[in-house]
């Protein structure tokens, strides 16, 4: 057990893409946690999208030993954390689990959104700050403008904070120092009663259910009897080790520490993040604060292309439910895609790399229902009910108000582009709330409707601004909106799984947007199509598939009109009688791309 003095718990925030990962990477480097030859980039993004897309999904943890100049040896306990807005309850639960934070901003492009957000965060859970100023050696850095901008808009003293490189190596030792001199120990007592947060889990197909954990007071140690506070399962400890990052088993983890353990849970279900584990026999007697609960604000339903594939389907959502906690899903049938489920995500990214995972990892081939918001429903009956699927929704008759998530945004932007991000949040019903500027970047704060952000804002946004435009939010309350359901009848039958809520002002423009686009991917037949978007029973837009018609008059030569007319009406009567009866099947890939439906 190390001496409290000499423990560091902290963790690595910023902002996507300013380098935190790397940092991890110079830092196992440097305290040799890694042979040279073991090293490779992102170390501590060990799936192949993370890799992939350059980006942290999971936060990951590592044990590093550190000499220091007054020659004592630390233990350095390092998060590294997601900086995606999506993945902001990754972040939180670092966070409770540590004391301090390294603070990574980009010389060359300063503070941004999600810096701003992360930050916030780490001093709401009371935590010492470290800026740490990445990518010094790039020609586009300006370290000094960069700080200044670190004390106006966040307002933490930036005058001592460390330049570095982490891709070249450059201040890593300083960053180090800054680390054992800067932030505090942790505080707790071994003869205390058990406490430990469990900070993650997931499902190792060898040792069962692997559980992350940080440990306050008292000794965990292995063979001990533990109890999960929240529902007074007891297990017994199998297992107790550090990552160094490979696993390395130890027999006890003491106050300040951060390690894993294995108890036989066939579940992660069991093992609820922000649990507080303590003695079986000489309990605690009040759990940790935990932290936000992961809360799903975007649902939409996954289907097999393939019908025959649903087994695959349910089965392979399973095995990812064990990796992770934080989407839900749950059974659901559409007359037009068959059997499927209904999920709940953490934002539009978290929905792509599940479906990503799915596809890749499970081999399945899926279609995906437009993306849809929770809305809460208040009946004239007095009750409550979430609408979480649009085709859903009850009678109208029966609602008394319908009440929509708004989110606050804060966009960070450079002045040129100030005017186009202005108005598109004005077109998605935007608040304004404030905007100031640090230097030449204007920081837009903004109220908006999920609903309206959930189907292409992040694109727009980015495309707008040419990409300079940072983005984060976070959901604030439900307010009560003039909302309506859109449905889309073909040959007079409703297709559920294109059905939508949306505001009564953008019904209209949505409704002829998406009949415009299924006009072109649903194929001609032998009758004509009529295809519409209504409310209720209004029609608000029509498109009609013209008919394919055969030549029946090929054989006339000449002769009576009334013998051609005779033929013509033959022909009509047939397939009037055709339409009553005939089956319009809506390809797969029709339903994808009406799905994609962008305001372009």
């Amino acid at each position: 057990m190390t001496e409290l003095a000499r423990i560091r718990n902290f963790s690595i925030i910023a902002h996507i893409d300013h380098g935190k990962s790397t940092l991890a990477d110079r830092l196992i480097e440097r305290c040799g946690a890694l042979t040279a030859r073991e090293m490779t980039e992102q170390v501590l993004d060990s799936m192949d999208i993370e890799k992939e897309r350059g980006i942290t999904i999971k936060a990951q943890t590592v044990r590093l030993n550190y000499k220091a100049k007054d020659g004592e040896v630390y233990t350095l306990n390092l998060m590294d954390t997601p900086g995606h807005v999506d993945f902001g309850y990754e972040v939180s639960r670092s966070l409770a689990a540590c004391e301090g934070s390294l603070l990574v901003v980009d010389a060359s492009q300063g503070v941004e959104a999600q810096t701003l957000a992360n930050v916030y965060q780490a001093i709401d859970a009371g935590h010492e700050i470290v800026p740490v100023l990445n990518k010094i050696d790039l020609p586009a850095a300006e370290p000094d403008r960069v700080r200044q901008q670190i004390e106006d808009v966040i307002g933490l003293d930036a005058s001592d904070a460390v330049p570095i490189s982490a891709k070249a190596g450059i201040g890593i030792d300083e960053v180090l120092e800054a680390i054992v001199t800067r932030l505090p120990p942790p505080k707790g007592d071994p003869k205390d009663p058990l406490r430990a947060l469990l900070v993650d889990s997931w499902y190792d197909s060898y040792l069962g259910v692997v559980i992350l954990v940080r440990v306050f007071d008292g000794t965990l140690s292995k063979g001990q009897k533990i109890k999960m506070m929240s529902n007074g399962a007891v297990q017994t400890v199998e297992r107790v080790g550090v990552f160094q990052p490979k696993k390395v088993p130890v027999d006890s983890l003491g106050p300040g520490e951060m390690g894993f353990i294995t108890a036989a849970i066939k579940e992660v279900a069991q093992t609820k993040v922000g649990d507080t584990l303590t003695d079986e026999r000489r309990g605690a007697e009040s759990p940790l604060p935990g932290f936000k609960p992961s809360v799903p604000v975007v649902f939409c339903g996954l289907f097999p292309s393939d019908a025959s594939e649903f087994e695959t389907l349910r089965d392979s959502l399973a095995k990812l439910r064990l990796n992770d906690a934080s989407f839900q899903y749950e059974m659901e049938t559409s007359a037009a895609l068959g059997l499927g489920f209904r999920c709940g995500f953490l934002g539009l990214l978290h929905l792509e790399i599940i479906q990503e995972r799915l596809e890749r990892e499970f081999n399945l081939d899926l279609i995906t229902t437009a993306p849809s918001v929770v809305y809460r429903i208040h009946m004239t009956d007095g009750t409550m009910e979430e609408l979480h699927n649009p085709a859903d929704m009850p009678d109208t008759t029966k609602i008394a108000r319908i009440e929509e998530p708004w989110i606050k945004a804060t966009i960070f932007v450079p002045d040129t582009y100030l005017g186009s991000i202005l108005k598109l949040c004005e077109e998605k019903r935007g608040i304004q709330v404030e905007l100031t500027y640090a230097g030449t970047r204007a920081m837009v704060v903004y109220r908006l409707p999920l609903n309206e952000v959930v189907f292409d804002f992040y694109d727009r946004l980015k495309s707008v601004s040419r990409g300079y435009a940072s983005f984060d939010y976070a959901v604030e309350d439900y307010e009560e909106g003039d909302l309506v359901r859109m449905s889309i009848l073909v040959n007079q039958d409703p297709v559920d799984a294109l059905a939508m809520v949306v505001h009564r002002s953008r019904a209209d423009m949505r409704g002829r947007q998406l009949c415009e686009r299924l006009k072109d991917l649903i194929p001609r037949q032998m009758f004509q199509i009529a295809i519409q978007a209504a409310i209720g029973g209004r029609v608000i837009a029509r498109e009609t598939v013209k008919a394919l018609r055969k030549d029946v008059l090929a054989k006339c030569y000449g002769g009576d009109a009334s013998r051609k007319r005779k033929l013509l009406d033959k022909q009509k009567a047939g397939k009037k009688r055709m339409r009553s009866v005939g089956n319009v099947d809506i390809p797969q890939e029709a339903f994808i791309a009406a799905l994609k439906m962008g305001d372009e």
